[in-house]
């Protein structure tokens, strides 16, 4: 089947969004010339997904290493590493940036224009005469889109203005506009959802590569365990679990990130990549070490180490157990030279036998060395996920089931572990959930937003516990710069600059 990989990029640019406050509305397409075919209706759906992987306003695109630096370096796993040099980078991982963050500015215009194209596709393709079943499925994607983005911008900046509308023909001072509450984008992304999965159900088949019914139902069940609302969470989980969308685990951990088996069942929703079309992942030069003769490795990503009783050079390849599979397909620590076939490693401490420096390798091309352009994907939902939402949500709401066990040991039986022990408390059960997941999805964009979750704070509005998870792992690992304003981003003063109704909006700490 055709893949979306080649995005149209002469349209994107000409649906680019202005709710960033500083594009001149007259220089986009006059609507009246565009919208008038099918054709016209999926290259205008096929805009929205350009800001998954590539970029049209500056710096570098969401999922294809902004959410790498901006979000994986806030956690206790990963930190800039010596080949992520760039001062706004590194403040980030040290968590010593402020509100001129330009990372953070650049997440907001990307966010922001994908959302407009999503708006300008949302308004403009039911006028289309077209087959009715592309028509509904096309307005599925662009819902899905929409909530997606705007779920990345309400976890990363709380309350945002919620723009539903084509921006693109308003005057400057009809762009000020001020932020919504965290509830009210949350609703919107909620009913943006189930919008989509019932588009769907139209019967019209997608492509590979888009988003789905069952892409919805799995990003749905996300945004209600974020909110902590563990009912819907579990019902919509088990909505894909037990549906008919055909999603299982692959048997090898190792096959769910190769480029030889993406998009395959346990895929639900992932960006794509592909070195013909020249979009290819540039996380993958991040990981890989450097000096390593025929490998273009930066080492920009590097795992966080810290101090953990005598050992110096702890991080979090230790938690893995040795029957872990996902520990020697997520991490490498040495690499074998495609050119002079030798092999490469380093030692963080040579009295210590074995302790070699571990290097992040989930975005591992086994052809990047020749090509030089890694076609992995990046997975944002699978199907593993999926199974681990609902055993939180189930334990959350009813204690450790058999359901809640059921799902967990799924994922836990794919890595090589024995099932879990039945017989622990609510809260046992929670910490094999959260480490379960730690060890799971390391590397994929997740655990700045669970330390988030877990936190289970009043000041992140998020629930009333109050276990301060975000400040007491990030201290832990040496972050002290840590404090309760990360739990959000500053809303980046280049905004508040270009739009004065966000003048007295700051985050709290961020002032």
């Amino acid at each position: 089947m055709k893949k979306i990989y080649s995005l149209l990029i002469a349209i994107s640019l000409g649906l680019a969004a202005c709710t960033t406050l500083e594009e001149d509305p007259q220089s986009f397409i006059s609507p009246g010339q565009f919208y008038k075919t099918a054709n016209d209706a999926v290259a205008a759906v096929n805009a929205i997904y350009f800001h998954l992987n590539q970029n049209d306003i500056v710096g570098q695109p969401i999922y294809n290493s902004l959410y790498n630096t901006g979000m994986d370096f806030m956690t206790d796993d990963l930190s800039a590493g010596p080949g992520s040099p760039n001062p706004d980078v590194r403040s980030l991982s040290a968590l010593t940036h402020s509100s001129t963050l330009i990372r953070g500015k650049e997440s907001w215009q990307q966010h922001y224009s994908g959302i407009n194209k999503a708006n300008v596709a949302i308004e403009r393709i039911p006028g289309i005469t077209m087959d009715e079943k592309l028509k509904s499925r096309l307005l599925g994607e662009a819902r899905f889109l929409r909530a997606l983005y705007y779920f990345d911008l309400v976890r990363q900046f709380g309350g945002v203005p919620l723009l539903l509308t084509d921006q693109t023909q308003l005057s400057v001072e009809e762009l000020q506009v001020p932020r919504n509450t965290a509830d009210e984008v949350y609703a919107q992304i909620i009913t943006d959802l189930k919008e989509s999965a019932n588009s769907f159900k139209a019967g019209s088949t997608g492509e590979l590569g888009r988003a789905t019914e069952g892409a919805a139902k799995s990003l749905l069940s996300k945004v209600y365990l974020t909110k902590r609302d563990w009912a819907n969470a579990i019902t919509t989980a088990e909505e894909v679990i037990n549906g008919a969308y055909g999603y299982k685990l692959l048997d090898d951990y190792s096959q769910v990130f190769l480029p030889a088996y993406k998009n395959s069942k346990e895929h639900i929703f992932s960006v794509q990549f592909n070195s013909a079309a020249n979009i290819t992942n540039a996380v993958t030069a991040r990981d890989i070490a450097t000096g390593i003769p025929g490998l273009k490795g930066s080492y920009g990503d590097q795992l966080t180490f810290y101090t953990k009783g005598t050992d110096k050079y702890f991080s979090i390849y230790k938690l893995y157990t040795a029957k872990d599979k996902r520990r020697n397909v997520s991490f490498v620590t040495r690499y074998k030279s495609p050119t002079n076939g030798k092999w490469y490693g380093n030692l963080h401490d040579s009295k210590v036998p074995g302790d070699s420096i571990p290097y992040l390798n989930k975005y591992w091309d086994p052809n990047y060395a020749s090509t030089g352009k890694s076609e992995a994907n990046a997975n944002l939902l699978r199907f593993a996920e999926v199974l681990l939402i609902h055993s939180e949500a189930e334990n959350e709401l009813n204690g450790p089931t058999e359901k809640a066990y059921t799902s967990l040991n799924k994922v836990r039986k794919r890595a090589g572990l024995d099932d879990l022990t039945t017989g622990l408390t609510k809260d046992e059960f929670r910490e094999a959930v959260y480490l379960d997941r730690r060890l799971e999805l390391v590397g994929e964009y997740q655990r700045y937003f669970d330390l988030i979750r877990q936190t289970g704070s009043e000041v992140t509005g998020v629930g009333p516990e109050g276990r301060g998870t975000l400040l007491k792992n990030l201290q832990a690992v040496g972050k002290t710069n840590v404090a309760a304003r990360h739990y959000l981003f500053p809303i980046p003063q280049f905004e508040i600059e270009r739009n004065k109704k966000l003048k007295d909006a700051q985050n709290p700490g961020w002032e």
